[in-house]
């Protein structure tokens, strides 16, 4: 039996395992009329009301963490959309957002930090001390905006999750840390990492849950998540969040092919693996999780 007690999200969270997490944010705020390709994270100061909304539904879904609209909170990404000079306000301001609702409902918030898109060199030019200093500056915000702990997520290398990780730990270095990576080609990252080498390099990083999350539905993700509780060690939590299936052209849209049901089987299969907290990506929606929120809390 492992021993949790020196895991900070273990003592945070209380007993009881699987935890529900949330799903996706960007499905719902196009929902209520986000242009697709325009910036989720705009919304957090132009259209709150919309991202308070989807907080409110995975609350009452029953969630128990609520995740930031902050997907692509660095500067690289912002700086994409003319952004970047509004960083500590984009992020800030998802924060507390969020934190107005997990306070209403005695839940917890994930800052949530995506990915630079820069490609860490020797095969690109960002060096890990820059990715470093662009992951501290999100953080930091997130940090200032109320957040309880921090979630990287889809990552596909390992010197990006070091570099976020050394972020974490320099500027919220009382706050746990959850590092998710994305196995989309072959059951490995797009960089070639195998599930059980991330669970053994993020543990040994010191990060209080690891897992995997997007992907390629939730048939692909029980084989991941199998590697994960194999090679668990220490006292690391697993996650795994998958999407609802794969996007399908219906009329003038896409839509992911896996219904509630289909996800709330999935973590079914997912608890009887060992998996410690357990939500949705890309495609999912309230109802999901409200579906697969009746499957955990009966695991």
């Amino acid at each position: 039996m492992t021993d949790f007690a020196g895991n900070r999200l273990a003592q945070l969270l209380g007993p009881g395992r699987p935890v529900l997490l949330d799903g996706g944010m960007g499905t719902l705020l196009q929902d209520r009329g986000l242009e697709d390709g325009a910036p989720g994270e705009l919304w957090n100061l132009e259209n709150p009301d919309s991202v308070r909304a989807a907080h409110e539904a995975y609350a009452a879904a029953g969630a128990r963490i609520l995740t930031t609209n902050t997907f692509g909170g660095t500067r690289p990404r912002l700086d994409m959309h003319g952004l970047g000079d509004r960083l500590a306000e984009v992020n800030r301001a998802a924060a507390q957002i969020a934190r107005s609702v997990a306070d209403e409902h005695v839940l917890l918030v994930a800052g949530d930090v995506g990915p630079t898109g820069e490609l860490l060199a020797p095969l690109g030019t960002l060096q890990p001390e820059e990715a470093q200093e662009l992951f501290a500056e999100q953080v930091a915000a997130l940090v200032e905006g109320g957040v309880d702990l921090i979630l990287v997520e889809t990552l596909s290398d390992l010197a990006e999750a070091d570099a976020a990780v050394a972020a974490a730990r320099q500027v919220a270095p009382d706050l746990p840390l959850v590092v998710t990576m994305s196995f989309d080609t072959n059951l490995r990252t797009m960089m070639g990492v195998r599930p059980a080498d991330a669970v053994a390099h993020l543990a040994a990083a010191g990060v209080d849950a690891a897992g995997a999350n997007c992907g390629r539905g939730p048939e692909e993700m029980e084989l991941i998540a199998a590697q994960l509780a194999e090679a668990r060690t220490g006292d690391v939590l697993l996650v795994a969040q998958s999407n609802a299936g794969l996007p399908q052209v219906v009329g003038d849209h896409f839509e992911y092919d896996a219904t509630p049901g289909d996800l709330a089987a999935h973590s079914g299969r997912l608890a009887a693996l060992g998996i410690d907290l357990i939500g949705g990506c890309c495609g999912s929606t309230p109802e999901h999780i409200t579906a697969v929120g009746g499957v955990v809390a009966s695991s």
